[in-house]
């Protein structure tokens, strides 16, 4: 399996690209969009068919890339959120 960076490495920014979202490997195919597609249960093998030029690798990066943003991530609570 690749390393890490390498997978990370897969995930761009382009400004003139969705606006700057993160993307995979400077497509337009956003990461976000790729996740909504995992979270609507379809599978790696389903993703990749829809894709010709999408790699598995592309798919882990994305994992890789939301476990970082949100294991950075702190949500401070509010008033509305806490038991009185």
């Amino acid at each position: 399996m690749m390393e890490r960076m390498d997978l990370l490495n897969r995930i761009t920014f382009n400004p003139d690209i969705f606006g700057g979202k993160p993307i995979i490997r400077g497509r337009r195919l956003a990461v976000e969009h790729v996740l909504g597609m995992l979270a609507a249960e379809d599978s790696i093998e389903t993703i990749l068919e829809g894709y010709d030029w999408l790699e598995r690798e592309d798919i882990l990066a994305c994992l890789l890339y939301a476990q970082r943003v949100v294991g950075s991530e702190t949500i401070e609570p509010t008033l509305a959120n806490q038991e009185l």
